[in-house]
């Protein structure tokens, strides 16, 4: 059975979670919350993603970081017609990002264990089978099986945001659909094309594909349409703050922590190994494109009143970091930290996962009680919520990029690599340490500190245990990649360096 286990690790990730979330969909019954079944329902859903982050912690414990090849793989016939495969595989850049998702989604679903009135087993199915097909997009080898999973998870946070949002939720999911619909349709016409030249759909086929520069420009810019409206990229960042502001707390979570994710993700697992010539050439539109979501967007964040539309914006900064990192490699004259800029841009993915989703939280915290998340609403909570606001100043600093945190040693690598390829490269990249104080502190300060601004905060109670052990964690992990970051980029740097090789950087 442990054999077995271990050969089909990648397998069992993806499929408990979605076969779990089946079966409560089957069982689930929802005419009282209150019941014992539905409480049931609950502690099946919190049983099926330990298990699964547990088996991530297999995962982890047995990832060799030496290793250059792909680890864990699996490979079954799967459209014999089309020479197409059920084929997985994890390696220094995807086993983080799994790691990330099965540690996201039992706190989510701890934090939603008594604040969802609404078809709750139907809500956590939604979250298993999301944490199933995102495992999938993570280690899928095949680009039909990628692209397959890809789409597959857009069904679920439909629902999540479809049926559980806000007033606006319908307008929000539309949105968010046809955005990310679209842009994917890009994306398979590029993987038939890819087909076309090398008779399958494995990746590493079309690594090696002979293409031309010109067909390389074409692809990469059909993935950029898809991977760009995920992370998301300006100008097509506008679905990001109303699908934040009309999600349910959980669904906010994952697709902050973990579903923008996946645009950068797809950057660095497809567009650059497949077409690095066509990377090369448009490295420094993509530079330009990130910069302006650093600089312009944090300044868009300061505007907001909405606590949950300033982070979604201060996400889409963030994210600038990302795609910052990925692509600075070009402008770097000197082989030295060539790979710096990659490994910080994976690290913030990482981190930015950890940070945004406890902010979330927070908000959702706040939301719950006063069902407002308007800054102008609150005032003095440190007043009435002194664990909370401890926990919330901390995740604010962690945002704004504060040393010992996770939050500044992404940025900051990122930030050094910048510095390598250009000055103003760096000093624009450099602002987001005082846009992103400003925002963040602007909210803090409002919502946090002072006098008691009115009754309702005057009324709030502090947090319960289940609060306190979701957010305690996060706080935990924040710190600890902050101080002790080399777990995670040991983990990282065999398999960067193999893709600087891949790309054809010739200055090492």
């Amino acid at each position: 059975m442990i054999m077995e286990l271990s050969q089909h690790l990648l397998s069992f990730l993806i499929w408990l979670p979605i076969i779990g979330g089946v079966v409560l969909i089957v069982i689930g019954d929802d005419q009282d919350v209150t019941s014992s079944r539905a409480g049931l329902m609950r502690i099946v859903a919190l049983a099926v993603t330990t298990a699964t982050f547990l088996m991530s912690i297999a995962l982890y414990v047995s990832f060799d970081n030496a290793a250059t090849g792909m680890q864990f793989g699996e490979k079954i016939a799967w459209v014999a017609s089309l020479n197409a495969f059920y084929s997985l595989g994890v390696d220094g850049i995807s086993t983080p990002l799994i790691l990330l998702t099965t540690f996201m989604t039992p706190l989510v679903i701890i934090a939603g264990w008594d604040t969802i009135k609404n078809r709750p087993a139907q809500y956590f199915a939604a979250f298993l089978i999301l944490e199933g097909l995102m495992i999938g997009v993570f280690s899928a080898l095949d680009a039909l099986l990628f692209y397959m999973f890809w789409e597959a998870m857009l069904i679920p946070m439909f629902l999540i945001i479809g049926v559980w949002g806000g007033e606006r939720r319908v307008y929000a999911t539309l949105k968010f659909f046809l955005y990310t619909f679209l842009g994917s349709v890009l994306m398979l016409v590029a993987f038939i094309y890819l087909y076309g030249q090398t008779g399958s759909f494995d990746l590493f086929g079309f690594v090696d594909a002979p293409l031309s520069l010109a067909a390389q420009k074409v692809i990469f810019l059909a993935f950029l349409l898809a991977f760009a409206v995920k992370v998301p990229m300006w100008p097509v960042h506008t679905w990001l703050p109303d699908a934040h502001v009309e999600a349910p707390t959980g669904g906010s979570v994952i697709l902050a922590a973990i579903m923008l994710k996946m645009g950068g993700y797809g950057f660095i697992r497809l567009s650059l190994p497949i077409v690095p010539d066509g990377s090369e050439y448009f490295s420094g539109m993509m530079i330009a494109l990130s910069l302006i979501a650093v600089v312009y967007i944090g300044f868009v964040a300061l505007m907001q009143t909405d606590m949950k539309k300033l982070i979604a914006y201060s996400s889409i900064a963030h994210m600038g970091f990302v795609t910052l990192g990925f692509f600075i490699l070009w402008s770097i004259d000197s082989g030295t930290g060539a790979g710096l800029g990659m490994t910080g841009g994976m690290v913030q993915m990482i981190s930015h996962g950890l940070i945004s989703g406890a902010l979330f939280l927070c908000v959702g915290v706040l939301y719950d009680r006063v069902h407002s998340r308007e800054i102008a609403d609150y005032g003095g909570v440190a007043n009435t919520m002194p664990k909370f606001a401890a926990l919330m100043v901390l995740f604010a600093m962690a945002n704004a990029g504060l040393p010992g945190t996770s939050g500044f040693v992404g940025e900051f690598m990122v930030i050094i690599a910048s510095f390598k390829a250009n000055f103003w490269f760096a000093f624009l990249a450099g602002s987001t340490l005082v846009l992103g104080a400003a925002y963040t502190l602007w909210m803090v300060k409002r919502v946090i500190y002072g006098e008691v601004a009115n009754d309702n905060v005057a009324a709030l109670t502090d947090l319960n245990r289940r609060e306190f052990l979701v957010l305690a964690i996060l706080a935990v992990s924040v710190l600890i990649i902050g101080l002790w970051p080399a777990p995670l980029v040991d983990m990282m740097n065999v398999t960067i360096e193999k893709l600087i090789e891949q790309v054809g950087y010739s200055k090492l």
